[in-house]
């Protein structure tokens, strides 16, 4: 099934070619339409145009007046052959030499006489130069008549009168070939131009997914052209070589940290063995043995702390975490919160709050609002080297938001770590030597903040200390 929906797919300069190609072909052929058209169009009124300067060079030249009525004298087929040598036409209309009330007088010979004694009177007085002559079903084909006055004196003594059909008048062959010419032209420059830009778009993408596929089996180390002039293009293999940076990167962190959550699950696992070894083989008897169960207790409870930890972790990345919301004040309550943690700190700990100017009531679940403080208030604790340790806690409405910033005048988060902390297991090169745990603090509380339509981000961090924001929708 996979292999068939494989052959049905078509490489993209396959389809951007055919496509091109087609919408190109339907574009000539409108064009090619509406040019054949124009041409019909334009060949017809110079024609006609031609016809009436011949019917008015034909009643200056080769008519005269006898007896008062019109006659016909001269060459006038040679006239009209060499004339249309002359202009390149094909046009060889009948003559009619006509009274004024259309009798006809004269016809040219060898021609196709579409009237025989005379020419209606509607026709002959009509106002227009030109008409086009509609007849029954029985006759073949359209035409035109074209009429001029002969003139005697100033007075009307008869009428040139010169007919050819439409088909004549319209007939054309080589601007027909002209126009296959350029269409044919056209159509060829237009899909050569197509497939070669395409192949050169086409190009990078074929790179890019070949890259990927590298990626898929765990080579990061691939090759991308740098210099492309299109600005999508470039985008697009830039963006591509930073996720494979990026992928790397964590690919690298991951080994490292998963050895490090080995290490923190294998130490207290170590050390209870141990421990319950040394009881068992009364090794240690009496209060050394109590103060051997007792530790082994407390590396009991801290393991299970970190599984608990892990299992949490992982309900809230999956979406399998109640948020259950009361209405609370939160002055009070993070004040609350604040104070509990200070309680439980061995050592004293000077946290300044900063609350808001005026009592808000918002819908929050506060059992893990106090999970998110908490973790952000150890995570100042354990920055503090050799400093008077000082957390401030600041409160903020902004429009339909909640702000809480959580300062501290640590030693800060090295740079090259920053963009790290929100990584699961992550904990940077001076924390991990001088405090345990699995690294799920940072990661857990952001979880916790999106949860509840929030977020926590790093706002600032350096040698003078850091600073997380806590972001907390408020709901009418």
């Amino acid at each position: 099934m996979l292999n068939n929906q494989m052959k049905k797919r078509k490489t993209l300069l396959h389809l951007w070619t055919r496509n091109y190609v087609i919408t190109l072909v339907i574009g000539l052929i409108v064009i090619s339409i509406i040019s054949v058209m124009w041409i019909r169009h334009t060949t017809l009124e110079h024609r006609l145009n031609m016809t009436v300067l011949l019917g008015e060079e034909i009643a200056s030249r080769f008519v005269e007046v006898n007896g008062g009525e019109p006659e016909q004298y001269g060459d006038v087929p040679g006239y009209v052959t060499e004339r249309n040598e002359l202009l390149n036409l094909e046009s060889d209309p009948t003559i009619y030499i006509t009274a004024p009330d259309g009798t006809i007088v004269s016809v040219s010979d060898n021609q196709k006489r579409l009237f025989r004694f005379y020419i209606p009177s509607k026709l002959i007085h009509s106002e227009n130069t030109v008409q086009q002559l509609n007849f029954d079903e029985s006759t073949v084909g359209s035409y035109y008549m074209v009429k001029t006055p002969i003139l005697f004196y100033e007075q009307l003594v008869g009428w040139v009168v010169l007919i050819e059909s439409k088909e004549v008048l319209t007939k054309v062959n080589q601007e027909y070939q002209l126009l296959l010419i350029i269409v044919i032209s056209l159509g060829l420059l237009g899909w050569a131009a197509i497939y070669f830009l395409s192949k050169k778009f086409v190009k990078p993408i074929e790179q890019v997914a070949f890259a990927a596929k590298q990626v898929e089996q765990g080579q990061y180390d691939v090759r991308l052209p740098d210099e492309l002039g299109e600005q999508e293009l470039y985008e697009l293999v830039d963006s591509f070589k930073n996720m494979t940076d990026r992928l790397e990167q964590l690919e690298s962190l991951r080994k490292e940290l998963l050895a490090g959550v080995t290490h923190e699950l294998k130490t207290p696992v170590t050390s209870i063995s141990g421990l319950l070894q040394a009881v068992k083989d009364e090794v240690v008897t009496g209060e050394e043995a109590k103060e051997f169960l007792e530790i082994s207790l407390k590396e009991t409870n801290r393991l299970q702390h970190m599984i608990g930890d892990l299992v949490e972790f992982n309900s809230l990345h999956a979406k399998q975490f109640p948020i259950r919301n009361a209405k609370m004040e939160i002055n009070q309550l993070i004040n609350e919160q604040v104070k509990q943690w200070q309680i439980t700190q061995e050592e004293p700990v000077d946290c300044v709050m900063k609350p808001l100017d005026n009592d808000l009531f918002i819908q929050i679940d506060s059992a893990r609002l106090q999970q998110i403080i908490v973790n952000l208030l150890n995570n100042a604790k354990h920055s503090f080297d050799k400093v008077e340790a000082r957390i401030e806690i600041l409160l903020r409405h902004k429009g339909n938001q909640l702000e809480i910033e959580v300062k501290d005048n640590g030693a800060g988060i090295r740079e090259d770590e920053q963009k790290n902390i929100f990584e699961r297991f992550f904990r940077g090169e001076e924390k991990k030597y001088k405090v345990r745990g699995l690294g799920l603090g940072l990661p857990f509380s952001k979880l916790i903040a999106q949860a509840m339509d929030g977020d926590l981000i790093l706002k600032e961090s350096s040698e003078k200390g850091t600073s997380f924001l806590l972001t907390l929708p408020i709901y009418k």
